[in-house]
């Protein structure tokens, strides 16, 4: 199994970002896909997660109205778009991919996990 982040970069505050997760490897129709994010010197913290089926949507608080994660099914591949940016949404952002979910917030509760992309936003 591949997950492949891709979309990070450096970006002004309010300006927008959208970050793609290629998977790959094996079917995800059953899974749950999730984008999380780490800070430096902070730790790996949930942002928005969705599941391949049925299209429900998760997101921290600290995104909501911000952030919207979506599905591409014929590209197996889950997007995240960021818009009005933040300095704190700096970051490196990574996907994951479940396969059972106790908890969609909970690393975890991941079984796969993508490289990483770093989106920092400038003040």
């Amino acid at each position: 199994v591949q997950l492949q982040a891709s979309g990070g970069g450096l970006v002004q505050a309010g300006g927008s970002l959208r970050l793609s997760c290629a998977a790959s490897g094996r079917t995800f129709s059953s899974y749950i896909m999730g984008w999380f994010r780490q800070a430096p010197g902070k730790e790996r913290e949930f942002v928005a997660a969705i599941s391949w089926s049925g299209g429900s949507t998760y997101y921290a608080d600290s995104v909501k109205g911000r952030f919207t994660i979506s599905t591409d099914k014929a590209k197996n591949t889950v997007y995240l778009q960021m818009n009005s940016l933040k300095p704190e949404d700096t970051a490196v952002y990574y996907c994951a991919a479940a396969s059972t979910i106790v908890q969609v917030t909970t690393i975890g509760s991941y079984d796969y996990w993508g490289q990483g992309t770093q989106v920092t936003v400038s003040s």
